[in-house]
């Protein structure tokens, strides 16, 4: 009785600390991982809101499972050993038992597949974008165009005696993709060489970028803010050195940064070559 109480309350204060949001959980600052954090990056779109609402839902249910079969085992140990039943029964089949435990996986097969088949179609279905960017991997940096705005422009690492003071090492690049807060932005992703990710963690974002093809993935950033991500797709020695950054920024900012861009960009050349690549 004691242990069943035990599980009992143990159950409750899981499901009460999801539902309690995930601020007591240790999350990862805004935009970024964290040492020793726990769970997602905190969401700054409608997409990872929906993940992690979907994904704390699913803790839940999988705690609720666990506790439920650990209990199951306790009982059969406890009151179905050797010493307990020298005669062991000769039941072979129970009906309603069998039932019970094929119906039940079936219904919350069900119960999941609702929510999560809803959250691919948000995911996959782009709205009416207000922006459009084209992000080009390449071994091993992320090329980027704005075609409606007729820029183009390359975003490297920032090695470790360029960094600022604020910005993360491997994660924080030379250039930065700058997009307006609330707005929706369809990003068409492709690969100039291997297949590689774009990938920004607190937008919910991560879409393969494959040479001759042309993916589409979208997000709408609400809070002002540095993101960061990473190509997450194995791509080749300098894999993990080909990092993702993203400023959100107001209207009024980002205009001002699109004036200075076409100037910017379309002045000056870019300066990579293979040699930058193989440092």
């Amino acid at each position: 009785m004691r242990v069943m109480t035990l599980l009992a309350a143990t159950v409750a204060a899981l499901v009460a600390g999801v539902a309690t949001g995930s601020a007591d959980l240790a999350f990862a600052a805004a935009g970024q991982p964290t040492d020793w954090a726990m769970g997602f990056q905190d969401s700054a779109s409608p997409v990872m809101d929906d993940l992690i609402w979907f994904d704390n839902i699913l803790l839940v249910l999988i705690t609720v499972i666990s506790v439920f079969v650990l209990i199951l085992l306790l009982i059969i140990m406890v009151r179905f050993n050797a010493k307990k039943n020298p005669v062991p029964s000769k039941t072979t089949h129970n009906t309603l038992i069998e039932v019970i435990w094929t119906v039940a996986p079936i219904m919350i097969l069900v119960m999941i597949a609702v929510p999560s088949f809803r959250l691919l179609y948000k995911q996959m279905e782009i709205p009416e974008a207000d922006l459009t960017i084209k992000a080009i991997g390449y071994q091993w940096y992320w090329g980027y165009e704005y075609p409606d705005d007729g820029l183009e422009f390359e975003a490297l690492m920032l090695e470790d005696d360029e960094l600022e003071e604020g910005q993360p090492r491997l994660l924080a690049t030379d250039t930065e993709v700058v997009v307006p807060v609330n707005k929706v932005v369809r990003m068409q992703i492709t690969a100039e060489d291997v297949i590689h990710a774009w990938a920004i963690p607190s937008f919910g974002v991560k879409m393969d970028a494959v040479p001759g093809r042309l993916n589409e993935t979208w997000f709408k950033a609400t809070e002002v803010g540095t993101y960061y991500g990473q190509c997450s797709e194995l791509c080749g020695i300098r894999h993990a050195f080909m990092p993702i950054t993203v400023k959100v920024v107001t209207q009024e900012e980002y205009d001002e940064w699109l004036l200075w861009a076409k100037e910017e960009y379309a002045a000056a050349p870019s300066a990579y070559n293979v040699a930058d690549a193989q440092r």
